[in-house]
């Protein structure tokens, strides 16, 4: 049994409440501005704007989550027809696309096995005739939090102890177990897909709810699946922890090796859309990056397959320091009133300024396939520039600029009173009620066996009280039975 360690808190008294890191009182860890429970998040929010900023520079220079990983290039065909729900360009009938991929682990970093029990990052990126369209999905549809100011935490728990610099079970759980809104994330983690044989033979979604607009200006709410036509496999614990010791990096080997061979993966891509109006009413928040949208409330549409035929000549360049963020949109596509979609818009852009430079969008693997002009000037690494142009707009010496004023296209209406708040709950909306479908309707017993175990084999590893029947509770509170399995389980062994 683990015995309960002591924290030095090197001098600083832990029961003040947190602060700003100029002292002055924080108004929630929990929730960030917004205009009203359900509306836009505010720039001026000062909390959310310096923990995102400083948790973005918090390593140099692999990225602080999703460190370890790879990609390849290829291209993207559109085999729908989705014309009645977006403009954009490139998800036209018969359209053609290059694209960039790259697949990912979350809480490990740059040296760490590939198959460690883990969400895995599905980073897509699309060189559009109307600039780059990116995607920045997992392989699970849903994640552990639903308000930006609670990502930076979140990822803390998954990396390192302050003391002993050892990755700790029991500070996973201590954030999951008193974060309720982890419950469908962990279960989905826990279950068979949190180990997938390889980054060809698993799914990837935008997890996030984004807008679409048509060509007549209507709007629609709408999310990503790319379903691999490899199918889904999964390894076990037993298997992925063989590999770990074997070859840390089996997955990046394996993606290389197959296109290699000429073996070249492929994704088809549905989409889910809701038309605008239904969000309001909608049994589950459909901004709620932790629920999803029923199939049968909103089926699968086709729209295209994505195929990976080309391997990176050179993996620095062209993986390590290729570049995606959800802010990366284009005519058709818009962001949601996701909070963490719109937190995500502002830190990903960041963290790339401080990871590979302000310019990183002049790096061939970022830069985009048509033409540019920008305002934004000078900084680290500048190679391509705009000679003695005029650097301000509006100016009086022919270089072009923009004044667009009114109503977006891509945008939508909100009011009300600037809040820290979570979203507003619709008629099924709850932390564990997904989670518990998941578990109960969707895992079969072999299926609830092996996350029993799973969770069970965790908690050994150093989980301690509190947070021990913190997870017992946690877990109960999903499903009743598979909580006590756990329990049962535990105990069983920890007792023998």
């Amino acid at each position: 049994m683990a015995q309960h360690q002591d924290h030095d808190y090197a001098g600083f008294d832990p029961s003040i409440p947190s602060t700003t890191e100029v002292g002055a009182p924080r108004e929630s860890d929990a929730n960030s501005l917004s205009v009203g429970p359900d509306g836009p998040l505010l720039l001026h929010d000062v909390a959310l704007v310096e923990k995102l900023a400083r948790f973005d520079r918090e390593r140099v220079p692999e990225r602080s989550p999703h460190a370890k990983g790879s990609g390849a290039f290829g291209e993207f065909v559109v085999t729908g027809d989705v014309s009645a729900y977006t403009k954009a360009k490139f998800l036209q009938p018969g359209a053609t696309t290059p694209m960039l991929a790259r697949f990912s682990t979350v809480a490990g970093e740059l040296g760490s096995p590939d198959t460690w029990r883990d969400v895995r990052g599905f980073a897509l990126k699309f060189y559009t005739q109307d600039g780059n369209f990116d995607m920045v999905g997992n392989n699970t549809p849903i994640f552990f939090v639903r308000d930006p100011m609670k990502f930076a935490d979140f990822i803390h728990s998954q990396k390192r102890l302050p003391d002993s610099g050892l990755r700790s079970n029991n500070m996973q759980w201590d954030f999951w177990s008193l974060s309720p809104e982890s419950a469908h994330q962990v279960a989905y983690l826990m279950g068979d897909r949190g180990l997938p044989r390889s980054w060809r033979h698993m799914n990837g979604y935008s997890s996030h709810t984004y807008l679409w607009v048509n060509e007549a200006g209507e709007k629609f709410w709408v999310q990503y699946h790319f379903h691999t036509d490899q199918g889904v496999e999964n390894m076990t614990n037993e298997e992925a922890a063989k590999i770990a010791g074997a070859d840390a990096d089996y997955h990046r080997r394996d993606l290389f090796d197959a296109i290699a061979r000429g073996d070249f993966p492929s994704w088809t891509l549905h989409v889910q859309v809701m038309p605008y109006e239904d969000a309001k009413t909608y049994r589950f928040n459909p901004f709620d990056l932790t629920k999803t949208w029923s199939h049968k409330d909103y089926p699968l549409i086709e729209v295209g397959r994505f195929t990976l035929n080309a391997n990176p000549s050179n993996h620095f360049a062209q993986i390590e320091q290729a570049a995606f963020s959800p802010s990366n949109t284009v005519p058709g596509t818009g962001v949601s009133p996701d909070k963490m979609l719109l937190g995500r818009v502002f830190s990903y852009p960041d963290a790339h300024r401080n990871r590979i430079g302000t310019n990183f969008n002049s790096l061939p693997v970022n830069a985009p396939v048509v033409p540019t002009n920008s305002f934004d000037k000078e900084g680290q690494m500048q190679y391509h520039h705009s000679g003695n142009a005029p650097v301000y707009a509006p100016n009086s010496y022919g270089r072009a600029f923009q004044d667009q004023q009114g109503k977006v296209d891509n945008g939508w209406e909100t009011d009300g009173t600037l809040v820290r708040a979570a979203y507003t709950l619709h008629a099924e909306d709850d932390d564990f009620g997904q989670a518990h479908t998941l578990v109960r309707e969707v895992y079969d017993d072999a299926q609830r066996e092996r996350l029993v175990d799973t969770v069970a084999t965790m908690l050994e590893a150093g989980v301690e009280e509190p947070v021990l029947s913190n997870v017992f509770a946690y877990w109960r509170n999903i499903d009743d039975e598979v909580g006590a399995s756990i329990e049962k389980t535990y105990r069983e062994r920890t007792s023998a």
